[in-house]
């Protein structure tokens, strides 16, 4: 399933951009859709961290994320990064002790409150002190009721005063018109339309499977982050049980954690096999030899980056990983930034820039029966052909004998 959001970006009055406004969107028409605004404003939330990730939309920048009253009260916004997240209320969000015992508790936890659409009434006045940015939209405001917020705004002292933000900016005349009247931000079609980005969902149970990938990353594993990731999936932690008390360790006692795991495997063993079990369960709805291809590669390109005295546990990630998109269904690149797979790995499993990349040429050659690729990447390695086809036959073994059943 396709997911589809807008992002509208915001400017300064040097017209560098500082922060992307993020919209709902439902398909490639740039429309807000006929849908539940409390529904909008929490899916927008969910695919912000779940689909596409705050570092592919953010660009490094803040963020304003339009929040309902509803969303705003039950604290979704909790979940978004506070130091990148700027919570906008929408209009139709009125003062009361409960709206704003909740807006007091965004700016306690550090993020940023901007009021969209700003009218002076006493539906909003108890928010105006806890804005950092008050938006205005210059098409629907009257001149009066434009200069009265203005004039109100730079009242108050620098340390509580609002940035305020122009909308609907869609003329050059606009934009230096609102830059001498004193507003700071500027958001229109004059600097940019909101662009739909769009990406293939991922299934929750293969989500949490890239997530468990992405915590084996970490240079020091936190096993506390890791189990916490194992929980939200009760599948997951059967089978990583399941596998661990298989005929393929043959422990003398039952493993009952993944910190036993650990103590039993060994830091980089445990990796390894994490890794492994993590693949082969986003393989579950794809055909077996698909699983069977990622850790064949994986043991293949290990044992051949040993041979060339090359780390061999970030050999097997590479063969592991060059199949990740065919298991999950989204761009390669993506998915290796998403798992924060280490530099040299990424740049092995995309590139033959460096000898992992070259090995990796050379295993996937030789997997595929190009023979001119195969000589040329083993005179490009130094490594004779005639050490290949006993290692491809015994990575083809292991792999068949370590492949998690189901």
């Amino acid at each position: 399933m396709e997911v589809f959001i807008a992002r509208q970006p915001i400017f300064d009055a040097h017209l560098r951009v500082v922060a992307y406004e993020l919209l709902f969107r439902s398909g490639f028409e740039n429309v807000f859709p006929r849908i539940d605004v409390d529904s909008a404003s929490s899916q927008v939330i969910r695919n912000v961290l779940m689909v596409f990730g705050m570092p592919t939309l953010s660009s490094g920048k803040k963020v304003y994320i339009n929040i309902t009253r509803k969303v705003l009260c039950e604290g979704l916004w909790m979940m978004l990064p506070p130091e990148q997240t700027v919570v906008e209320l929408l209009e139709t969000v009125t003062a009361d002790a409960q709206t704003v015992a909740a807006c007091q508790e965004v700016k306690a936890a550090g993020y940023s409150l901007a009021l969209d659409d700003f009218v002076e009434g006493p539906g909003v006045e108890a928010f105006v002190p806890l804005a950092d940015v008050i938006k205005v939209d210059v098409l629907a405001t009257t001149p009066s009721e434009e200069e009265r917020i203005i004039r109100r705004m730079s009242r108050r002292s620098s340390r509580h005063r609002p940035q305020l933000l122009a909308e609907k900016v869609e003329t050059e005349a606009v934009f230096r018109a609102c830059k001498e009247k004193g507003y700071v931000l500027f958001q229109g079609y004059f600097f940019a339309r909101p662009e739909i980005v769009h990406r293939n969902a991922v299934p929750p149970s293969k989500l949490t499977y890239l997530q468990f990938l992405r915590e084996l990353q970490h240079e020091e594993i936190d096993f506390s982050r890791v189990e916490q990731v194992v929980k939200r999936d009760v599948s997951l932690s059967m089978n990583l049980l399941k596998y661990l008390n298989s005929a393929a360790f043959a422990w003398r006692e039952r493993v009952t954690s993944l910190k036993h795991a650990l103590v039993l495997l060994g830091e980089r063993p445990f990796r390894r096999w994490a890794s492994l079990l993590a693949v082969a369960g986003m393989a579950e709805d794809k055909p077996p030899e698909l699983a069977l291809t990622c850790l064949m590669r994986g043991h293949f390109c290990e044992a051949v980056a040993s041979q060339l005295g090359l780390e061999g546990l970030s050999g097997f990630m590479v063969g592991l990983f060059s199949a990740l998109d065919a298991l999950v269904g989204r761009p390669l690149a993506e998915l290796l930034e998403e798992v924060n797979a280490p530099p040299d790995i990424q740049t092995a499993v995309l590139g033959e820039e460096s000898r992992l990349g070259k090995v990796r040429a050379l295993v996937m050659a030789y997997e595929r029966g190009h023979w001119d690729d195969v000589a040329r990447w083993s005179r490009a390695l130094d490594l004779p052909e005639k050490t290949l086809p006993p290692l491809y036959e015994r990575a083809i073994k292991i792999a068949g004998e370590t492949l998690p059943s189901s």
